[in-house]
């Protein structure tokens, strides 16, 4: 049976006006096409759970956005290089993807979740990756601030390689540049490129 959390209608409530349509069309469309979905929030924002994670959604500044827990298996286009989730910065209603594509996605979510059905894993027994090369505007801007190239050199390969994915991944020479800033600043704070998820 389906449940509405009153949190997520608190959450809705709180965000910037623009984006209060967005969030209350994007979970009326969930609950539309998955009627026994369940709300919750975690990691301060609102998921749907349907047999574990199905989606989520956020709400920022000037945009929001809406992704799915397994969307790698099934989501194509996926535009997460310009926002959480797969379809990209939501900044209206005509932003949002058609609820008739949306639905499908939704239903084959659900479908994968029924089944168990997980993304692909490496094995243990797999060679280790090898370290990531960083790129030449990471290591200038490194060479410019000790205190993040300390943290930088201190962390994990695992650490390292997900803020040079985050960088080098970025379609647009606008977003490569706010990732570059954004790295910098977590790194002199001495975060991981996935802080906010660490203590969830």
């Amino acid at each position: 049976m389906a449940t509405r959390d009153p949190r997520v209608d608190a959450y809705i409530a709180q965000a910037a006006e623009f984006a209060r349509p967005i969030l209350t069309w994007l979970r009326d469309v969930v609950h539309r096409h998955c009627p026994e979905v369940e709300e919750s929030i975690k990691w301060g924002f609102p998921h749907f759970l349907h047999h574990g994670m199905l989606c989520s959604m956020a709400a920022f500044k000037q945009h929001c956005s809406f992704g799915f827990w397994k969307g790698t298996l099934f989501v194509a286009d996926s535009r997460n290089d310009e926002a959480m989730g797969q379809f990209g910065r939501i900044t209206s209603l005509e932003d949002a993807p058609d609820e008739k594509l949306l639905g499908g996605y939704i239903r084959q979510a659900m479908q994968f979740n029924e089944s168990g059905t997980r993304p692909a894993r490496r094995t243990k027994d797999a060679a280790p990756r090898a370290p990531a090369e960083v790129p030449d505007d990471l290591a200038a801007a490194l060479k410019k601030n000790r205190k993040a190239a300390a943290v930088f050199e201190g962390f994990s390969n695992t650490n390292r390689r997900e803020y040079i994915e985050w960088i080098t991944e970025a379609k647009r020479a606008e977003t490569r540049a706010k990732r570059l800033a954004q790295t910098l600043e977590w790194l002199a704070e001495g975060k991981a490129r996935n802080w906010k998820y660490q203590d969830c």
